[in-house]
């Protein structure tokens, strides 16, 4: 596969979701997180971060995940597509993503089956989360090629050069 790295509209679509939170919170599952949806042994009750701070952070975590998709898919696929997977990775985690029908589709070059897939993980625990349903919908509209609806009003885009 070609080397596609994440575009400025990726970014958006994953802060778009994510938004930014300088204090420590518990997530729908319970898991400490900080900045755009970081998580991690150090992210406890009680701490704080700066913006910069916060974009660090997501600068680390979104690399992670375009590595991830970089090395895990094995066909052509287009920006749209990659922005997509990324995104899914990056929320998911590598190693459901790795184990996911969602890669095993777009590596046969499935790609109508696989945008049917993100619309499965949208489980918070055992319950369905609203925003898991919309930031799939999201992304199974961007990986079949239409540009999805999302806010960024409330969430701007960090000053990252990605």
């Amino acid at each position: 596969m070609e080397a596609l790295e994440y575009s400025g509209s990726g970014l958006a679509l994953t802060c778009s979701f994510e938004g930014l939170r300088l204090q420590a919170y518990q997530d729908s599952v319970g898991r400490w997180t900080i900045g755009y949806g970081h998580t991690g042994p150090e992210v406890r009750a009680g701490l704080s971060i700066t913006e910069a701070e916060a974009e660090a952070l997501l600068r680390s975590d979104v690399a992670a995940a375009v590595t991830c998709v970089q090395r895990a898919v094995q066909t052509a696929i287009n920006q749209d597509q990659f922005d997509a997977l990324v995104d899914f990775c990056f929320n998911t985690g590598r190693g459901n993503f790795l184990n996911s029908t969602l890669l095993k589709m777009v590596n046969r070059g499935d790609f109508s089956s696989a945008a049917d897939q993100f619309g499965l993980w949208v489980h918070a625990g055992p319950q369905v989360c609203h925003g898991l349903v919309r930031r799939r919908a999201a992304e199974a509209a961007l990986f079949a090629g239409r540009r999805p609806e999302f806010e960024l009003a409330a969430n701007r885009q960090p000053h990252t050069n990605a």
